[in-house]
């Protein structure tokens, strides 16, 4: 976490710009990145980028460790699902996170999306729309040119991105569908965990319906309305329905799992430039296959 004053002679200046200017951040991108995720307090409360400072206030954020520029492209054994000349969508393993952040300035997808010639997005992390946590497996669409980028986003603010998971979650539903609709955020006591009881709400819709139902366990189909960090996972548990493995939220360990069960199991968009339907699907990877089998006996 770093900490530091603002300068008694910015007052007036917009949060964003300020925080571009300072030595750490360097950079208008990272500074409303890192606005966006909620990472930056001022005076211990979350600010939206246009806030204005008055001077003499305290900030703390986290930085990322690695910003575009220093970025070198690396080998990354990825299966690519789909792929055309503006976009491809990725089947990414669990245990490889998106886009360098703190602790991760090497080996991420972004890495290895460098390698394929990737150049729409951010400068700290090109060609990523959307993301995945580390330990969450499953399909992801990466824009190749800046063009796209903005075009797929678009899509994903419009909510024309159909995303469904499997979640295998410990308990059982009371209904066979639902929609959790409840915001979060960063955690009042705890800033690792995102939360309902936060300061910084923001709207959060999660869709899910049973896919199967287990002796102790269930599996769910889930679609995301919205994209907020965990959301899932928050969402689940908040309802009694913790995701089986999950180290934070859920049951640790359960079923001889080492991460929680949650896939991105099904990725469907319109093309943004040739206007046909792109439609992925990917299977459950061994160890969550396994885990289920283990919950049928």
């Amino acid at each position: 976490m770093t900490r530091t004053r603002v300068a008694d002679d910015a007052a007036g200046s917009r949060l964003d710009r300020y925080l571009a200017g300072l030595p750490e951040i360097g950079s208008r991108a990272v500074a409303e990145r890192l606005l966006e995720q909620r990472a930056v307090l001022v005076d211990g409360r979350a600010r939206q980028k246009s806030h204005r400072l008055a001077g003499g206030e305290e900030l703390e954020f986290e930085l990322p460790e690695a910003v575009r520029g220093e970025l070198e492209a690396e080998s990354l054994d990825v299966p690519i699902l789909y792929e055309d000349e503006h976009l491809l969508v990725v089947d990414k393993p669990a245990g490889i996170v998106v886009h360098p952040a703190a602790g991760h300035p090497t080996g991420t997808l972004v890495h290895g999306l460098l390698a394929l010639g990737i150049e729409g997005g951010e400068e700290d992390r090109p060609g990523i729309v959307h993301r995945l946590d580390r330990d969450t497996s499953g399909l992801l669409v990466v824009a190749r040119t800046k063009e796209v980028h903005a075009l797929l986003e678009q899509l994903v603010r419009e909510r024309a991105v159909t995303r469904e998971y499997l979640a295998l979650v410990v308990g059982r539903p009371r209904s066979r569908r639902g929609t959790i609709d409840a915001s979060i955020g960063r955690d009042r006591h705890d800033r690792l965990r995102q939360s309902l009881d936060t300061d910084a709400p923001r709207t959060a819709v999660t869709h899910f319906e049973v896919e199967e139902l287990l002796p102790r366990h269930a599996l769910l189909r889930v679609r995301l309305e919205t994209g907020r960090t965990h959301q899932i996972r928050v969402h689940l548990a908040a309802i009694d329905l913790p995701l089986a493995g999950d180290p934070v939220y859920g049951r640790p360990g359960e079923l001889g799992l080492e991460r929680q069960f949650l896939h991105a199991a099904r990725l469907a968009f319109t093309h943004p430039v040739t206007s046909e339907t792109v439609d992925v699907v990917s299977p459950l990877p061994a160890d969550l296959e396994a885990a289920l089998e283990e919950a049928r006996r």
